[in-house]
């Protein structure tokens, strides 16, 4: 069932949607920016009523897995890719994973009730106790993308909070996009000038000479900025601390009223 496997790797939970494909595109990049392989998983049931629904089940996951490579080799990317089909729990399998992978990658159209296969309460798990960064990636067709996009990351004194930020920039240097640094605490938004937050930056700045960081003072957290600022922020890195703002940064499938960030995010372990 599967391509011989190479550690550490970038991996990507594939499940036949078109969510799952645009993960595994902006994974390939991800491993091309590492040096190291991309890994797509196709994660079927356990168990199966029948040896029909068994031949049914992998012959999904072949097709799905062989649909997403074509995309990335669309690509022309260098990055070399493997695929391995798996038995079980989706969530429990991608967490085993991330004992040795770099980085787990999950497509998604929306964390919510109709949320389905990798794209909802897998997202969810995965990004709560996975061993590795995850990325939860939002797919959205209908949305044109702005002129300027943003990699949006927390700046504190909290605990951990560098290696949050230096994988921030990681990820700007690596998709060529600028950075916006917030400072979030109400007190940093009332009373500090920016350019306290200017100068907890200028480590990075000399770090990533290339990376554009533009510090921003805003009440709330990162979840709160994105409400009004989403059209703008394509990725949201998160510390596991602030895992549980997940379903409110990357958003649900649909909402007929209420307005919800629909954002890409990087949680990553301090």
């Amino acid at each position: 069932m599967s391509d011989r496997r190479i550690r550490p790797a970038v991996i990507v939970g594939i499940d036949g949607s078109q969510a799952a494909v645009h993960a595994a595109e902006w994974a390939a990049d991800e491993a091309l920016g590492r040096a190291i392989s991309l890994l797509m998983l196709a994660i079927i049931k356990a168990t199966h009523p029948s040896a029909e629904d068994y031949h049914r089940d992998v012959a999904h996951a072949e097709t799905s897995l062989h649909a997403a490579r074509l995309a990335v080799e669309a690509m022309g990317r260098p990055v070399k890719v493997e695929t391995d089909i798996l038995r079980g729990p989706a969530g429990a399998i991608l967490v085993s994973e991330s004992d040795d992978a770099e980085m787990i990658c999950v497509g998604s159209i929306g964390i919510g009730r109709y949320s389905r296969a990798l794209l909802g309460s897998t997202a969810t798990e995965v990004a709560e106790k996975a061993h590795c960064p995850v990325a939860v990636i939002r797919y959205r067709p209908d949305r044109p993308s702005p002129d300027i996009n943003w990699i949006v990351v927390k700046v504190s004194d909290a605990p951990g909070r560098d290696t949050v930020i230096d994988q921030a920039m990681r990820e700007a240097q690596l998709r060529n996009l600028p950075v916006l640094a917030i400072g979030t605490a109400q007190a940093e938004a009332a009373e500090a000038p920016s350019h306290e937050l200017d100068n907890r930056l200028w480590p990075w700045r000399r770090w990533y000479p290339d990376v554009h960081i533009y510090p921003v003072a805003a009440g709330g957290n990162v979840a709160h900025f994105l409400k009004s600022n989403d059209d703008l922020v394509p990725l949201a890195v998160i510390g596991g601390a602030d895992a549980g703002q997940l379903a409110q940064i990357v958003g649900p499938h649909d909402h007929p009223v209420f307005r919800h960030a629909q954002s890409s995010a990087l949680i990553v372990r301090e």
